[in-house]
């Protein structure tokens, strides 16, 4: 079964949430929407709805994060539902307990939804293919794969600000060869009809025959950067990084960071954007980062309603567990 085909059920809904690849424009839209819809829902005072009253929860992360899980927390508490945060470095799978048993256990407490970060490619599909046809599982990252929700809350923040996607030249900037963020990225925009998607970079920082994802390939800065209207820069992973692919951190800023006189070479309204952590000085200029073209704080706030869509399409049209049993 392929990864589009566990995403979607017979009429084409959301059943789990594992990549950007493959999924229809529309479903695309739809989550951009319904992400729309709940914008207006936590700038209010009262910022719960009660669609997931009742639901459970699992927030598995295998890997360490702080943005990522915060905002599927508060996105699932926004929703009404039920949160429990497991610290995986210090469960039983650390005691020699199998993915699988793990899976069984956690099952066995009635939750409606796991959220799995987890250090290697297909953790989450895996997860997906062995849970109830009850519980939903979304991606918060899996190894080099997949990111999809931080892509599906960069293209609305790119739509929030930008409107139609077609028009539009994007240029994805660094470690693209690590980076799930970026393979997730490039999907979603390829689905979404942008008009031009560049990614640039060391060839030490590119996948092999990248250009079958759908992007043009620069290797300078500068060509990559010249009239784009978005701008994304990435991380240097050095965390994933085998061997010596690159001379030294000051020297890539050199040649590929994102400075003030670089963005001046893109459109006079692009917008500058970063999934985080940021490292200044590395792939940004802090003046750039904290500049007017800015809106990488708008990404994080984004982040809870587009989790928000994610978790509620989901789960839409499922009884609860907790009911079934009842």
């Amino acid at each position: 079964m392929s990864r589009r085909d566990i995403q979607l059920d017979d009429q084409g809904r959301l059943r789990h949430f594992l990549t950007t690849e493959g999924l229809p424009r529309d479903l695309l839209e739809r989550i951009l929407d319904t992400a729309a819809s709940f914008t207006g829902v936590i700038e209010k005072s009262i910022k719960t709805v009660p669609l997931l009253r009742g639901r459970t929860v699992m927030n598995l992360f295998f890997e360490a994060s702080t943005r990522t899980r915060t905002t599927f927390e508060l996105a699932a508490k926004r929703l009404s539902a039920d949160v429990l945060n497991l610290d995986m470095g210090s469960s039983s799978a650390v005691k020699g307990e199998s993915l699988l048993d793990t899976l069984r256990n956690l099952e066995a407490m009635q939750c409606d939804m796991f959220v799995v970060r987890h250090a290697d490619s297909g953790a989450a599909h895996f997860i997906a293919e062995h849970v109830g046809d009850d519980v939903a599982v979304v991606n918060a990252g899996d190894g080099r794969h997949a990111h999809p929700t931080q892509a599906m809350l960069d293209m609305y923040t790119i739509r929030r600000h930008k409107g139609d996607f077609e028009p539009l030249r994007v240029a994805i900037v660094g470690d693209i060869l690590h980076s799930r963020v970026a393979r997730s990225q490039i999907h979603a925009l390829n689905g979404l009809g942008a008009g031009e998607v560049r990614v640039v970079a060391p060839r030490t920082l590119l996948p092999r025959d990248v250009e079958r994802l759908g992007v043009h390939v620069y290797h300078e800065i500068e060509a990559g950067l010249r009239d784009v209207d978005v701008v994304i820069t990435l991380r240097l992973q050095r965390e994933r990084m085998q061997g010596a692919l690159l001379p030294s951190e000051q020297e890539y800023y050199q040649l590929y960071g994102i400075s003030r006189e670089r963005l001046a070479l893109a459109a006079p309204d692009a917008i500058v954007m970063h999934p985080g952590p940021i490292n200044r000085g590395v792939e940004i200029e802090s003046a750039v980062a904290d500049g007017p073209h800015s809106v990488i704080l708008n990404q994080v706030t984004n982040g809870i309603a587009v989790r928000m869509a994610v978790m509620s399409m989901c789960l839409e049209g499922r009884g609860s567990r907790a009911e079934e049993d009842e």
